[in-house]
């Protein structure tokens, strides 16, 4: 296997594996000696998933965190210069999609190292395709302002690029926070706005429902601490 930094999708929530990932991956993923991880704990459990029998002790980890300093991520890169390939993994999804993974992979194409993307689940592409949104023009903004009058103004702002660019807008939330930001959503848009909720993707209780503004009022789903993709259109 030529040297490389392989991007590693991983299942989002707790998908069987075999639902989302090809078995293409599983073959990559053992002949990878060293992985950069958001979380060694759940990096783990992830590969033992992949393959039960995989001597999980034999492998290094090297943890990407708030922690780490600016110049550490690049040392991680390091089995790459002897010839070994790295594994990048996200938590959830696709790594370096809304991920710091981003960062190691700049590294490596400034180091002039091979970077090779597999495929797998990305939340923000899955709920794109099941809204009936426009797949053409969009834009995924990451999470909202948390002050309610700057909240409530990129709310406008964002509505206002769906009518004035026909652009599909994207974003998330605290899960936690979800069920507040579904309110203000149907609160503040104009009623025939189009609003789609994707919650929980590829898990047994997937939900991905398109309304108007108006027609969600009185029916909001209960979001609350569960992985959810807002997207909204005209």
């Amino acid at each position: 296997m030529q040297p490389a930094l392989y991007l590693i999708p991983v299942t989002l929530g707790e998908t069987d594996h075999r639902k989302v990932l090809p078995e293409y991956n599983r073959d990559i993923i053992l002949q990878v000696r060293h992985f950069i991880v958001e979380n060694v704990r759940t990096a783990r459990r992830f590969l033992k998933k992949c393959h039960p029998a995989m001597e999980i002790d034999g492998l290094s980890f090297y943890e990407l965190n708030k922690h780490n300093s600016p110049t550490q991520p690049a040392d991680y890169l390091a089995p790459l210069a002897a010839g070994e390939s790295v594994g990048l993994l996200s938590e959830s999804g696709c790594p370096a999609i809304a991920d710091p993974g981003a960062d190691i992979v700049a590294m490596a194409q400034q180091q002039h190292y091979r970077v090779i993307p597999l495929v797998g689940p990305s939340s923000l592409l899955m709920a794109l395709m099941a809204s009936g949104f426009n797949g053409q023009r969009f834009a995924f903004h990451g999470y909202l302002p948390i002050e309610a009058a700057a909240r409530t103004a990129r709310i406008k702002q964002l509505e206002s690029r769906v009518y004035e660019e026909d652009q599909t807008q994207l974003f998330i939330e605290t899960p936690y926070r979800n069920n507040k930001l579904m309110e203000e959503l149907v609160r503040i848009c104009r009623p025939m706005t189009k609003i789609c909720v994707a919650e929980n993707i590829t898990c047994d209780d997937e939900y991905i429902v398109t309304h108007q503004a108006g027609q969600w009022k009185g029916r909001l789903p209960d979001l609350n601490k569960k992985p959810t993709m807002f997207l909204m259109y005209k």
